[in-house]
C-alpha cells in the first residue's frame, strides 16, 4: 500500500482511506470483515461524518460497537471525521459551539479518546474564522484532535479560514473521478476558451494543494454526472479504455479508476465508500500501480475531456 504524507502533520498515511458513510445497516460481522478486508490491503485510514446514518453519529456508533477496538488496535487506525452541516436541514454551522458540540458527540460514538483529522463539512457562507480558530484552537490543546482539514472548499475559502487558523489546514477533501475531473482538466485547458477551463474563486485547487502542502482527498472516485461509470452504458468508451488497460495489468477496471487518481504527483487519496469487501480488495489493488503518461492521458481523453 503506497503511503503519502499528511499535509505538513510529518504523519504517513495509506493513499486510500475506508469511506464509512453506508455501514449503519450492516450487522457487527459485517463491519468487521469490511475493516478487517480494508486493513488486510493497508487501508488503516477510515473517513467519517457526524451526519452519517439515519441519527446524528449513527455510522461512527456502528463501527464502535462493531469493533470494540483495544487501544492498541485504536493506534493502528487514523479516525477522521467532518462536521458542519446540520442534520435534517438545508443549513452549515461552523460556529464554535456547533463544532464543538460535534467533536465531543464523536468522540463519545466512536468511544475513542481523540480524533486524528476533523474537517470542516463543505462551506459555510456565514463562516466566522475567528470562531472556527477557537474551536480548533481549544480541541487541539485539549488532544481531542490532532489536525483539521476541509471538504469542497475553493482556494480562497481555505485562504480566509487560514488567516485565522493557528492550526494548518492540512486536507481539503473532494469531489474527484476520472468522470468528475475538471479539478484537474482547468489546470490542462487553462488558456483554452472552453467549459473545461472555468475556473470559481481562484480556481487550481489541485495546484494550490501541492503549493500549501494540503492532501487531497477525491470523494466519489467511480461516479460522474450519470452516476457510477464502471461498466455504465452512460461511458462505453471510458469502459473500453479501462477494461483494456486492467487486463494490461492482471487487475479488474476498478483498480485502474483507482489508481488514475492515485497517479497525480498531488499524492491525491482515494476515499473507497463501498460495503462490498471484494470490491473494496480490488480496488485497493489501484494503490501501487503505477500508469504510465500514455495511459494516464488516454483515460482522461476518454472520459470526455481534452487535451489541447
Amino acid at each position: 500500500m503506497k503511503r503519502v504524507a499528511l499535509g505538513g502533520t510529518g504523519l504517513e498515511v495509506p493513499n486510500l482511506l475506508l469511506g464509512a458513510m453506508r455501514i449503519e445497516d450492516l450487522d457487527d460481522a459485517a463491519i468487521r470483515e469490511l475493516v478487517d478486508t480494508a486493513r488486510a490491503a493497508g487501508v488503516t485510514y477510515v473517513d467519517h461524518a457526524d451526519i452519517y446514518g439515519r441519527e446524528l453519529h449513527g455510522c461512527e456508533r456502528r463501527f464502535a460497537e462493531a469493533l470494540r477496538l483495544s487501544p492498541a488496535e485504536r493506534d493502528e487506525l487514523t479516525l477522521q471525521t467532518k462536521c458542519g452541516i446540520v442534520k435534517g436541514e438545508a443549513a452549515f454551522d461552523f460556529s464554535y459551539e456547533h463544532i464543538v458540540a460535534s467533536v465531543e458527540g464523536s468522540l463519545d460514538a466512536l468511544d475513542t479518546d481523540r480524533i486524528d483529522a476533523l474537517l470542516l463539512h463543505r462551506p459555510d457562507a456565514l463562516v466566522e474564522p475567528d470562531e472556527v480558530a477557537r474551536a480548533f484552537d481549544e480541541l487541539h490543546a485539549s488532544g481531542k484532535v490532532r489536525a483539521f482539514g476541509v471538504s469542497n472548499h475553493t482556494p480562497g475559502q481555505i485562504e480566509l479560514l487560514q488567516r485565522s487558523l493557528d492550526q494548518p489546514i492540512v486536507v481539503n477533501q473532494i469531489q474527484l473521478s476520472l468522470a468528475h475531473a475538471s479539478a484537474i482538466a482547468q489546470g490542462i485547458a487553462a488558456n483554452m476558451s472552453d467549459e473545461q477551463s472555468v475556473v470559481r474563486d481562484g480556481g487550481g485547487i489541485v495546484d494550490y494543494a501541492r503549493l500549501h502542502g494540503i492532501a487531497l482527498q477525491a470523494w466519489a472516485p467511480f461516479q460522474g454526472p450519470a452516476g457510477v461509470f464502471l461498466g455504465s452504458e452512460q461511458y462505453p468508451e471510458l469502459n473500453a479504455v479501462l477494461e483494456r488497460i486492467a487486463a494490461r495489468y492482471g487487475v479488474e477496471p476498478i483498480a485502474v479508476a483507482t489508481a488514475w487518481l492515485t497517479r497525480h504527483p498531488a499524492g491525491i487519496q482515494v476515499v473507497l465508500g463501498t460495503t462490498k469487501p471484494a470490491r473494496l480488495a480490488a480496488a485497493a489493488r489501484g494503490s501501487d500501480l503505477r500508469l504510465s503518461r500514455s495511459e494516464w492521458y488516454e483515460l482522461f481523453r476518454a472520459a470526455g475531456y481534452h487535451v489541447p
